[in-house]
């Protein structure tokens, strides 16, 4: 889906009834994530640096990439990550799908790929620890996502949701969530969409920071990633 404004993004929002919807978490949990985004920001920044510059020499392409998801209400929005693929991913993708029929079969059930072609060697990497997800904290401080909640899917994922969709457009998109510390790619897409409507129904400060502090070791053990 091509990145939109205005009335194409209110109509997502309305097609799955969440256009009308108050922000998850209100005042208190935004003021969480500008406050966190900040600190993150300086305090890892000897880390983002190091980072876009071994992305750069890896290759020579581009550092961050940026690709359309849909947020809250539906609104569109781009968003950042440290590039772990190919420049030419969307072509070396449908030649392999071509070729594959059990990684289309994959790819049409999880939209992703235990053995991914797109992906260069330091974006393996990156991806193992999730260190490419860093720059989403310039979304976070934009208003686009928060640091906790469901993960940022592109609208054929959306349509995935089924009814749940409802639940996923309440919230901004998180950098971590409920998903990550339970499996992530070990359990199957329903049961994503599952955690991230449990989520939204019971959501709290204390359920947030629950989930950041369990985030680290899920990280650390790549729990589940690919």
């Amino acid at each position: 889906m091509k990145h939109a404004t205005g009335s194409a993004d209110l109509s997502v929002g309305i097609r799955y009834g969440a256009e009308a919807k108050p922000v998850l978490g209100g005042v208190f949990k935004r003021g969480f994530d500008v406050v966190a985004a900040l600190m993150a920001i300086l305090f890892l920044s000897p880390l983002l640096i190091m980072l876009a510059l071994l992305v750069k020499f890896s290759d020579g392409g581009r550092v961050l990439y940026a690709h359309p998801r849909i947020g809250r209400n539906g609104n569109t929005f781009r968003c950042m990550k440290f590039r772990t693929m190919v420049e030419n991913g969307s072509e070396v993708l449908a030649a392999h799908l071509s070729q594959n029929p059990a990684a289309r079969a994959e790819w049409n059930a999880t939209r992703k790929l235990q053995n991914d072609p797109r992906i260069t060697r330091v974006g393996a990497v990156l991806r193992k620890l999730s260190l490419d997800e860093l720059p989403q904290l310039l979304n976070i401080l934009r208003g686009e996502m928060s640091f906790v909640g469901p993960r940022p899917v592109v609208q054929d994922e959306l349509d995935m949701y089924g009814p749940a969709a409802v639940y996923y457009l309440q919230a901004r998109p998180g950098l971590t969530g409920l998903w990550q510390v339970s499996g992530r790619n070990d359990v199957s897409y329903g049961q994503r969409v599952d955690f991230d409507q449990y989520y939204v129904e019971n959501w709290s400060l204390a359920f947030d920071l629950l989930i950041i502090i369990k985030t680290l070791p899920a990280v650390i053990s790549s729990r589940g990633s690919y």
